[in-house]
């Protein structure tokens, strides 16, 4: 099926009805993705209602650029609609999404975890409210910009990654549940970046050459620990950073300067090797380093899992949105890495694979050091 402009090729919605007769809602930031997604809705003949969802003050945000959400985003969304000929709606979430999200991020920091808030976003405001006022409004498809897919296999609907490697998205994605699957529609999921602004700007859509917002869109200075400081002062406090064996090595100016991983900012020489941060001790104000090797992780206790697979035990894994899936075993909610794994830290989203399918995952609770690790240290 095409539409009336023949350089578009309409994606399948998997409606289960005629699209005439159906009503699509459509979750529009303001950028070019989700914009291109509701032209699409739009173009199969469906009714289509777009949805902005307003996260920051409206005083605040029409200061701000190239973030999610905010004062020129909700314009810009409203413009893109008025384009389509579809209704538009702005929602409220300013309260929720600052609790949901930026206070756990605040949090997470000074707990000395490394904090994902976009997953943190689309397991919250995002998709669990969108899905509650989707189904209000009685629709049969909630329509996203994101590039992941969704395939149905046996009557049953599977998240997948998006078909270009370099604009998968499904990592944030992980804690969808499958009653939100069975709502959700991913038109762009099979194309590339580029074919998607080619798109919009054909369809002389403003945004169009607009930038991507921001991963993280409530820090749009990049400043992370300046928002934390504010939110959290005791943060800041200075304190020790020793070694593996508890010789003190020097002072930091506040842990919300690090995380685990981090070499930058340490300034403490007189060492054979450069030192990473290891282990972040909030409580007592101390940052323990170590060797790259100390870094190393055999195992991560995994929580809150969220599961869309059946009874995978041998998968791949990610840690890090970046990162390359690794070969792992499942066990009683422990990933047991078959190579020791670096870059694994609390806070972490731990996303289990099958190949192009996402089962599922979780929060990394706690990590367990390679044997490896454990030998050099002693």
């Amino acid at each position: 099926m095409t539409s009336k402009d023949p350089f578009v090729s309409l994606p399948d919605l998997q409606l289960g009805k005629p699209p005439e007769a159906a009503r699509i809602v459509v979750a529009m930031s303001g950028g070019v993705d989700s914009s291109v997604a509701a032209m699409l809705a739009a173009r199969s003949g469906a009714e289509v209602i777009g949805v902005t969802l307003q996260l920051y003050d409206h005083g605040e945000a029409v200061k701000r650029s190239g973030a999610c959400c905010a004062g020129q985003d909700i314009y810009d969304a409203a413009q893109v609609c008025e384009k389509l000929g579809i209704a538009h709606y702005v929602l409220d979430y300013e309260s929720r999404f600052r609790e949901g999200v930026i206070e756990r991020f605040a949090d997470d920091y000074a707990r000395g975890r490394t904090p994902v808030p976009c997953s943190v976003c689309n397991q919250g405001v995002k998709f669990t409210d969108l899905h509650a006022f989707a189904r209000e409004l009685g629709a049969d498809a909630l329509v996203t910009g994101h590039y992941v897919r969704r395939v149905v296999r046996n009557g049953k609907a599977e998240l997948h990654k998006g078909r270009d490697p370099a604009r998968d998205q499904s990592y944030f994605l992980y804690g969808t549940t499958p009653e939100q699957l069975d709502l959700l529609r991913f038109p762009i999921g099979e194309l590339p970046k580029a074919e998607v602004r080619a798109m919009a700007a054909e369809a002389g859509l403003i945004v169009a050459a607009k930038p991507d917002s921001q991963d993280i869109c409530f820090v749009p200075d990049g400043d992370y620990a300046g928002l934390v400081k504010r939110m959290r002062p005791e943060t800041e406090a200075p304190g020790e950073i020793v070694a593996l064996d508890g010789r003190v090595l020097g002072q930091h100016k506040g842990i919300v300067h690090f995380t685990v991983g981090q070499r930058r900012g340490l300034e403490i020489g007189g060492s054979a090797e450069p030192l990473y941060v290891v282990r972040i001790e909030p409580e007592e104000r101390r940052l323990v380093v170590g060797p790259k090797q100390a870094l190393a992780v055999s195992q991560a206790l995994v929580g809150s899992w969220n599961w869309l697979g059946e009874e995978q035990r041998e998968v791949e894994v990610k840690v890090r949105s970046l990162s390359r899936p690794v070969p792992a075993r499942l066990e009683d909610g422990l990933i047991r890495f078959y190579q020791p794994e670096f870059g694994v830290a609390p806070g972490q989203a731990a996303v289990v694979y099958d190949g192009e399918r996402l089962l599922g995952g979780g929060w990394i609770e706690e990590t367990r050091a390679a044997a490896s690790t454990l030998a050099t240290a002693a």
